[in-house]
């Protein structure tokens, strides 16, 4: 069972928005602190409302990198935003990482409907930035 999945098992079992938002506020709260240094202008997602850094690790073959994200925010849903991005991305080697779309894992989970329009836009970037990691471990 991955992550997703067991994500998806804990939302079925809540019945209404709170139930999940303070379950996304606590996933970040569980995000492993972000070193200052990391705190840089090269690591931050552009896009966000809120202040976003995002950095990865590579390992793995050149042929087939797996990464491995951290990440913080100064707002605490967006820190369990952060979260179950990287509970879908992180770990995954970067051709797996192109693939898979979080838009509906957010959809399964019931996020996509509640969260505003800057929440969205801003989960994007996040997105695209760990996409646009993964390319680069790809072409590196």
């Amino acid at each position: 069972m991955t992550a997703i999945d067991d994500l998806l098992a804990d939302f079925d079992v809540m019945d209404d928005w709170e139930d999940r938002y303070r379950h996304v506020i606590e996933l970040g709260r569980e995000l492993a602190p972000l070193p200052d240094t990391d705190r840089s202008a090269e690591n931050k997602v552009k896009g966000c409302a809120s202040q976003v850094w995002i950095t990865s690790a590579v390992s793995g073959a050149k042929d087939d990198p797996v990464l491995a994200f951290r990440g913080d925010s100064d707002a605490l849903i967006v820190k369990g935003l952060i979260a179950i991005a990287f509970m879908i991305y992180s770990g995954k080697p970067a051709r797996q990482i192109l693939a898979i779309d979080a838009g509906e894992v957010l959809g399964r989970l019931g996020l996509s409907g509640h969260l505003t329009q800057q929440r969205s836009n801003g989960f994007a970037s996040m997105i695209q930035r760990i996409k646009s990691d993964a390319q680069a471990a790809l072409h590196g």
